[in-house]
């Protein structure tokens, strides 16, 4: 079983994040891909958006997306966020399975940075994520030693940050999100200025 492994903090999930995760499991011809929303990640502020609504909003973002499911292994476990005792819980749920670790290039110079990543890149097939911007993009790279995948994967400029700050501006974000995180974010407040959306049970 191939099965790949897309984390972060996802505040808020975008198109971006959901056309990256289809194009991922078509070219690496995964039979299912993992996203994984961060209880709190470790090398950002603590300023973050309740971990119950990004969750929630990447269920919205990636419901029925074929091969492609939302777990919630690391805000279920709390407190701080480490992808090598994700991939150690991913191991034991799937002792068989083959594991690709997806992260963009703009992620590469903090793993140095990452806890036990030697540990963990032993693990992993990693998967560098180069956004197509017309140039020759390497089949491989080297990290930490070792040869790595590299995947080209199709230009889409959105980012979460734009989207926060688009929602406190009053301005639309159509197209930017899907339309349920869209609804998802007017229903609870979220991003909107001198406002914070309290935690809800049931999300």
């Amino acid at each position: 079983m191939r099965l790949g492994l897309f984390g972060g903090s996802f505040d808020p999930p975008h198109v971006g994040h959901l056309m990256v995760a289809q194009d991922a499991t078509e070219a690496l011809d995964l039979d299912r891909l993992l996203v994984i929303p961060a209880a709190r990640q470790p090398l950002k502020g603590a300023d973050q958006t309740p971990a119950v609504h990004r969750l929630a909003m990447v269920r919205a973002c990636f419901d029925g997306t074929p091969n492609i499911d939302v777990d919630p292994v690391e805000i279920t476990r709390g407190g701080l966020s480490y992808m090598v005792d994700t991939v150690e819980d991913v191991q034991r749920r799937w002792p068989a399975a083959h594991l690709h670790l997806l992260i963009g290039r703009d992620v590469v110079p903090t793993l140095p940075r990452w806890k036990d990543i030697d540990r963990l890149l032993g693990m992993v097939r990693l998967v560098v994520l180069y956004r197509d911007t017309g140039g020759a993009v390497p089949a491989q790279e080297e990290i930490g030693g070792q040869m790595v995948q590299v995947l080209a994967t199709r230009r889409i400029d959105v980012s979460s940050t734009e989207i926060r700050a688009r929602v406190r501006d009053g301005r639309s974000i159509r197209g930017f999100v899907p339309d349920a995180v869209a609804t998802y974010i007017a229903s609870t407040g979220l991003y909107h200025e001198n406002s914070r959306a309290p935690e809800r049970a049931d999300s």
